[in-house]
């Protein structure tokens, strides 16, 4: 709580990073999506390659990450270096599906 204001009552911010995968790593994409009181507000979309802003309140905040070209390419590096690279450690010790 910052300069000693109270949050409001009800306040909720979530973040939630989530790597989809078809047949296997052959198609992986990645999202790292913000929430404000259960409202999806922006995200970062690897199929899409940039973040888009799902309100007015996502808007700046997409402005801000998309104008920093580094980051970006950070974000798009995450399909191999969080997605792949975890399915490989994780892919022995879960069950296939059938």
């Amino acid at each position: 709580v910052a300069a000693g204001r109270h949050a409001p009552k009800h306040f909720l911010f979530q973040r939630n990073s989530e790597c989809d995968f078809v047949n296997g790593t052959q198609h992986v994409r990645y999202m790292d999506r913000y929430f404000y009181n259960r409202e999806e507000f922006v995200r970062f979309d690897s199929a899409v390659g940039e973040y888009v802003a799902l309100t007015e309140l996502g808007r700046r905040a997409a402005e801000g990450w998309n104008s920093q070209k580094d980051y970006l390419e950070q974000k798009r590096a995450r399909v191999d270096n969080y997605c792949r690279h975890n399915y490989e450690i994780l892919e022995r010790f879960l069950v296939p599906r059938r």
